[in-house]
């Protein structure tokens, strides 16, 4: 049962009103992260007014609900003392957000999220994405993106080469299943679960100063990693903490060419949340701090981030010159040099495949097509999700050129493939394509397929 506090609640209602939401919009929100979390939620718009006028305070988990929909809208985090809900630091919705600028601090602190982590929180708070949260931590990585080296003694167990090629191997199955099944997948879980038994034990455990860097760079691709399959599930606060504690660790190692490489994964979630302006600023941040640092194929992801964010926000000039750059930087790899193996899918098909988006975006479909027919055939097994989401972007590039055939051909093609995947980012792809058939529902062909596939997707 909700409980009363004292009297009007007047922290939430000036954040209520600093967000600009009304009372019924706010009550839905809390529906709809309840619901994505399987919680039965039916809150209407004399709920938050007793929340304020009446200083009620629902039962666990809807305050950190509400903290969480009014995040959305301030474009920040909101602690639950901020809206009278919490004492002092109690259930902090900014928990994992944190980059201190010590590495002492900054390995601990990553050490104690993923040990005390409150999982109910991510999974009920999955819409929850604020890119002012990424504001600190990439300003902190970019003025400084490499720590000294550092060792930790008097630990725990000491930690071997053994222990850190476990944690590259988790990285590599957590890839790998994401690609095949979706980020939502079971194995995810079991990953997830890595960071906390065996990965956090390493960082408080005792090595030496050069142990110490192979240890931060494999634990933040491994969070690097369990961030971007949690962003395909939709569990997008549970993304943004590990993306944020992955650039911290990134640092700890002092490298940056994974640094490069986090940051240029977080301008992707920061793009497919609809902020493409700040994604093309921290895409070239990562590429301009990744200069003289990263690999070829490093530097050619971040321009293609780049290309992505600028297409969105309909820079035509902006988005070709990244994408040639990300071109350029593919063809300078030479066999023999150092490239990153966790980066060996990002080749030219990658680059084609994504040059179709971003085109489709700058609603250029004559360049989109060409570039289809650039992008090699992937397998559909092992690249389950990529093959769904190509064939969901060639169907709009179609429609947008007025190809209803072949529009609903590719879109067939992407629905046989998707249905099945845990990855509502995927499935977000597809739904592009029942919106850009809107002008001939009318025919009966359309309709039926825009049927079979929300039922099909609802189902998923």
């Amino acid at each position: 049962m909700a409980r009363r506090a004292r009297g009007r609640n007047e922290l939430l209602e000036r954040l209520v009103e600093a967000a600009g939401i009304s009372h019924r919009r706010l009550a839905a929100r809390v529906n709809e992260l309840g619901a994505g979390g399987g919680v039965n939620l039916r809150y209407e718009h004399t709920s938050v007014n007793n929340w304020v006028v009446r200083g009620m305070i629902p039962r666990e988990p809807v305050p950190p609900l509400i903290a969480a929909a009014l995040a959305e809208h301030l474009g920040r985090p909101v602690e639950l003392h901020e809206i009278g809900m919490g004492r002092g630091t109690d259930g902090r919705v900014d928990v994992g957000l944190d980059f201190p600028r010590d590495t002492a601090t900054a390995v601990r602190t990553a050490a104690t999220h993923w040990r005390t982590v409150d999982r109910r929180f991510f999974l009920t708070a999955q819409g929850a994405f604020t890119v002012g949260a990424f504001t600190s931590p990439v300003t902190r990585w970019t003025a400084v993106p490499a720590d000294p080296p550092y060792a930790h003694h008097g630990g725990g167990r000491r930690v071997g080469r053994a222990d850190i090629a476990e944690l590259w191997q988790a990285a590599e199955e957590a890839r790998r299943w994401d690609s095949r099944y979706g980020g939502g997948n079971w194995k995810t879980s079991s990953v997830t679960e890595c960071l906390r038994l065996r990965a956090a034990p390493m960082l408080t455990g005792t090595y030496s100063a050069p142990v110490g860097r192979e240890l931060f760079a494999a634990t933040a691709e491994l969070s690097r990693t369990v961030g971007w399959a949690c962003f395909d599930a939709g569990q997008h606060a549970a993304a943004q903490r590990h993306l944020v504690q992955a650039l911290r660790l990134a640092r700890a190692a002092g490298d940056i060419e994974t640094g490069c490489y986090v940051l240029t994964t977080m301008s992707l979630a920061t793009y497919l949340r609809g902020h493409p302006e700040q994604a093309a600023d921290m895409a070239e941040a990562a590429h301009e701090r990744g200069k003289n640092h990263a690999a070829p194929r490093v530097l050619g992801f971040a321009k293609l981030a780049q290309a992505r964010a600028h297409a969105r926000a309909g820079h035509r000039a902006e988005a070709g010159a990244a994408l040639s750059a990300a071109e350029r930087h593919l063809e300078a790899i030479r066999p023999g040099t150092h490239d990153p193996e966790q980066l060996a899918y990002f080749g030219y098909e990658r680059l084609a495949t994504d040059a179709v988006e971003i085109h489709r975006d700058l609603r250029n479909p004559d360049e989109a097509l060409r570039w289809s027919e650039e992008a090699a055939p992937m397998s559909a097994d092992r690249f389950t999700r990529a093959v769904g989401i190509r064939k969901a972007v060639l169907a709009t590039a179609h429609l947008q050129h007025g190809d209803l055939d072949q529009g609903l051909t590719h879109a067939q093609a992407s629905l046989d493939v998707l249905q099945d995947l845990r990855s509502p980012r995927a499935h977000g792809y597809l739904r592009d394509g029942l919106r850009a058939l809107a002008p001939w529902r009318k025919e009966q062909r359309v309709a039926d397929f825009v049927h079979d596939a929300r039922s099909r997707l609802s189902v998923a």
